[in-house]
C-alpha cells in the first residue's frame, strides 16, 4: 500500500510543538469517555432499578460528550484519522491531494474555527456575567463553563490546522526536510 499524504509530509519545528501538545490533550481527555461510560451506568441503574432519575446525571452526559468531542475533533486532525470524502480525493497525486488540503484549510477550515471563536467568546462572557445556572430544577451550575469547552476546542482546533498547514506548506513550498517527531 503507498504511503498516504499525512506520512509523506515533512514535520516542522513548529508541527513538532503543536502536535506534541494536541496529542498530550487529547491523550489525556481519553479518560473522559471512560466517565461518560460510567455515569451513563449510573444514571440507568438509578433509573431503572432504584426507580430514581438525575437530571445532574443527564446533564453532566451531555457536558462530558461535548467535551470529549470538542477536544477530540483536532487529535483527530493531528493523527489525520479524520472522515474524508476519498472519492475523488484517492483518484489525485501526493501533490495534488497537497494543494487540496492547502486550499481546504486555508479557505475553509481556519475561516470556520474564527468565526466559531469570534462568535462564541461573547457567548461564554455572557454566560460568566450573568453566572448562568442550568434551566432545569437541580441541574448543573456553572454554565460558562462547558460553554467554553466551545471556544477551547475550536482553539485547541486551530492549532492542529496551523499544524497540518505548516507541514502542507513545507511539502509543496519547500525542500520536504522532516524534523524528527518525538512521540513521548
Amino acid at each position: 500500500m503507498p504511503p498516504s499524504l499525512h506520512e509523506l509530509l515533512p514535520h516542522t519545528r513548529v508541527s513538532v510543538r503543536l502536535d506534541w501538545l494536541v496529542r498530550r490533550i487529547g491523550d489525556s481527555l481519553s479518560w473522559i469517555w471512560l466517565v461518560l461510560l460510567i455515569t451513563i451506568v449510573l444514571n440507568v441503574v438509578m433509573r431503572y432499578v432504584f426507580g430514581e432519575g438525575r437530571i445532574e446525571f443527564e446533564e453532566l452526559q451531555w457536558h462530558l460528550y461535548a467535551v470529549g468531542f470538542l477536544m477530540g475533533v483536532s487529535y483527530a486532525v493531528e493523527s489525520d484519522d479524520h472522515v474524508r470524502v476519498d472519492f475523488v480525493r484517492s483518484r489525485l497525486s501526493m501533490r495534488m491531494q497537497a494543494w487540496v488540503e492547502l486550499y481546504g484549510i486555508l479557505l475553509l477550515l481556519l475561516p470556520f474555527i474564527a468565526l466559531v471563536i469570534y462568535y462564541s467568546v461573547p457567548f461564554v462572557l455572557y454566560s460568566w456575567d450573568s453566572a448562568e445556572v442550568s434551566a432545569a430544577p437541580g441541574g448543573l451550575p456553572f454554565r460558562w463553563l462547558i460553554k467554553g469547552a466551545l471556544p477551547a476546542g475550536f482553539t485547541l482546533l486551530g492549532l492542529a490546522a496551523f499544524s497540518r498547514l505548516t507541514r502542507v506548506s513545507s511539502y509543496l513550498f519547500f525542500a520536504p526536510r522532516s524534523i524528527a517527531r518525538e512521540d513521548d
